[in-house]
C-alpha cells in the first residue's frame, strides 16, 4: 500500500507549474477582469495550478481509499472508469457484483489476487536451469530476478518491459490505457509499475502530463483553460454553461470551453463553428459561379457557352436550360427563347433554385455581421493601448488618476458589446420570427448603434478644449450602452425561461 501512495506522490503534473504564487499585478488583473465580466461572480470555481491538480487527484484518492482499502494505484484506476465520480464507484462496489466491476476497469481483483507463478522454460536445456526463465518477447533466458510482470502473472524481463512501455508513452500518447505486454491480456499496468519500470525522466514526464491531462478530460467538473500556453485548470462545484476566468485572464465558457458566448447557448454554438468551417470560404464563390440541379438539387458550374446542361449524378441525369432551369426538351433549336420559361415545371424549379439562393444569402447576412464584430473586437483590443496614451495626456491637464479612469472603462464595456453583438448574430441566424424575435431584434439594434457611436468617442483625438464635452458624452454613452446590452441580455434570458424562442433547425 505504501509503495502505491509512493507512486502516486512522485507523480506531478507533467507541465511545468503556473505557480500559486500570483503577484499583487496579477490579482488586481484578474478582480479587473471580473468586474468587467459581472456573469462570472454569479458562478462559483476555482482556479488550480497543475500542482493543484495532481494533489486533488491525489486526495480523491485518499477519500475513496477510507471506504474500499485497497492499493491506491488500483483505486486510481477504477476511479478513471468510472470518469472520477466517486459516488458512482462507492454505488457499483457495493452491489454485490464485485468480480465484474474489476474485470470492466480491467483490473485484478486486489482482495483475491493469487502469488505470482513463475513460467517454467519449454525446452530441454532450461528445464536443466533451476532459477532461470525465457522471456517470451525477446526470447532471452535470464535470472527470475530479471523478470516482472503484473498481478496477470504474465512475466516479462525488465528491459523488455521498459521498451514496451516507453513506446506507449512516447510513440502512441497512451497514458491511462496501458494493457499487459502479453497478447489478449486487457489488465491495465499501474503507476507504480510504470514509475518502477521506466527510469528516462522525459518519458517519466510524459507519462504524468498523460495521468494529469486524463484526470481532467474525464472529471466533469474540471475544464482545462483553452488560453494558449497556459496548464491552469478550472474547478467547478456544479456542470453549468457559464463564463469562468483563468489566472491568465481568459473568460471562456465552462461547458464547452469557447469564449464567453452569451446570449447564444453552447449546442446553437458549435452548430454555427461547424457550419462557418463548412461554408464561409466557399459560399461567395457558389453564390456567384453555380446554380443547383432542378430535379436533385446537386451544385452545378456552367464551364462553357452552351445552356444545355446535363447534371453530373448518375442517379439523376437531368437535362435542363442554364438560363431558366426549364427542362430542356421543349426548348428545340430556339433555346434562346426560353419559350417554357413561364410552365409549371421551369416556375417550380426557379421557386426552389430561388429558395436555395435565399438560404444562402441568409447565412451570409448574419455571417458577414457576425464576422464584422469579431473583427471590430480584435481592433477593440488594441485601442487599450491608445487610450492608455490619452489618460497620460488627460492627467497633464490637471485630471487626477481616477478622473481618467472612465475612459478604460468606456473601452471594456466596449469589448464587452461587441462581443455581445458578435453572438447575438449566431442566435438571430437560427431564430425564427415571431413577436418576441422582433423585440429582440430591436434590442439587438439599439446596442448596435450606441455602441458604433461609443466607438467612434474613443477614437476621436483628445484636446484641452473638447476634454470636457468628450468626457461627458463618453461617460453618456457607454452608459446607455450597458443598460442596453443588460436590457437585451434579460430578454433572451427570459425567453429561454418561459420558452418564447423557436428554432429554424432541430436542436
Amino acid at each position: 500500500m505504501d509503495s502505491d501512495e509512493d507512486a502516486l506522490n512522485d507523480i506531478d503534473s507533467g507541465n511545468e507549474s503556473s505557480g500559486d504564487d500570483v503577484d499583487f499585478a496579477m490579482e488586481v488583473d484578474v478582480r479587473h477582469e471580473r468586474e468587467k465580466n459581472q456573469d462570472v461572480d454569479d458562478f462559483p470555481f476555482e482556479v488550480l495550478s497543475t500542482d493543484n491538480i495532481v494533489q486533488h487527484m491525489i486526495d480523491c484518492i485518499k477519500d475513496v481509499n477510507t471506504v474500499l482499502q485497497m492499493p491506491a494505484t488500483t483505486t486510481r484506476i477504477l476511479l478513471n472508469h468510472f470518469k472520477w465520480d466517486k459516488e458512482k464507484l462507492m454505488e457499483r462496489f457495493y452491489d454485490g457484483d464485485q468480480d465484474k466491476l474489476f474485470s470492466e476497469a480491467r483490473v485484478i481483483n486486489p482482495f483475491k489476487r493469487t502469488q505470482p507463478i513463475i513460467q517454467r522454460p519449454t525446452s530441454t536445456r532450461s528445464r536443466g536451469t533451476p532459477g532461470m526463465e525465457d522471456c517470451a518477447i525477446c526470447f532471452v533466458r535470464l535470472p527470475n530476478n530479471m523478470m516482472t510482470g503484473l498481478e496477470c502473472n504474465h512475466r516479462f524481463c525488465t528491459q523488455c518491459w521498459t521498451e514496451y512501455l516507453t513506446t506507449k508513452i512516447i510513440e502512441e500518447g497512451v497514458g491511462q490505457t496501458i494493457a499487459c505486454a502479453a497478447s489478449g491480456c486487457d489488465i491495465l499496468v499501474d503507476d507504480a509499475t510504470v514509475m518502477r519500470l521506466v527510469r528516462d525522466p522525459k518519458v517519466r514526464m510524459k507519462y504524468q502530463h498523460l495521468i494529469t491531462n486524463s484526470f481532467v478530460e474525464c472529471n466533469r467538473l474540471l475544464r482545462w483553460c483553452p488560453s494558449p500556453d497556459c496548464n491552469n485548470v478550472i474547478k467547478a462545484q456544479y456542470i453549468d454553461s457559464k463564463p469562468v476566468i483563468c489566472r491568465c485572464l481568459h473568460v471562456f465558457c465552462f461547458v464547452c470551453g469557447e469564449n464567453w458566448h452569451d446570449p447564444v447557448k453552447c449546442n446553437l454554438l458549435r452548430k454555427w463553428i461547424k457550419k462557418c468551417d463548412d461554408d464561409s470560404e466557399t459560399s461567395n464563390w457558389i453564390a456567384a459561379n453555380t446554380k443547383e440541379c432542378p430535379k436533385c438539387n446537386v451544385t452545378i458550374e456552367k464551364d462553357g457557352g452552351c445552356n444545355h446542361m446535363v447534371c453530373k449524378n448518375q442517379n439523376c441525369k437531368t437535362d435542363f436550360c442554364w438560363v431558366c432551369l426549364g427542362p430542356w426538351e421543349p426548348h428545340g433549336s430556339s433555346w434562346y427563347n426560353c419559350n417554357r420559361y413561364d410552365e409549371e415545371e421551369a416556375k417550380a424549379a426557379r421557386d426552389a433554385q430561388e429558395r436555395s439562393r435565399a438560404a444562402l444569402q441568409r447565412y451570409l447576412f448574419y455571417c458577414n455581421r457576425y464576422m464584422n464584430h469579431m473583427q471590430s473586437l480584435k481592433f477593440e483590443h488594441k485601442l487599450y493601448a491608445s487610450v492608455k496614451e490619452k489618460m497620460e495626456e488627460m492627467q497633464q491637464h490637471n485630471m487626477s488618476w481616477i478622473e481618467v479612469q472612465f475612459l478604460k472603462k468606456a473601452v471594456d464595456i466596449l469589448c464587452q458589446c461587441r462581443q455581445t453583438l458578435m453572438y447575438t448574430y449566431v442566435f438571430a441566424y437560427y431564430l425564427k420570427k415571431n413577436n418576441q424575435s422582433v423585440l429582440f431584434e430591436d434590442n439587438q439594434r439599439d446596442l448596435e448603434s450606441a455602441t458604433e457611436t461609443l466607438s467612434e468617442y474613443l477614437e476621436r483625438d483628445i484636446t484641452s478644449e473638447n476634454l470636457a464635452d468628450i468626457k461627458q458624452k463618453v461617460q453618456d454613452k457607454y452608459r446607455y450602452c450597458e443598460s442596453r446590452r443588460k436590457v437585451l441580455l434579460e430578454h433572451v434570458h427570459e425567453g429561454y425561461e418561459k420558452d418564447w424562442w423557436d428554432y429554424t433547425e432541430k436542436l
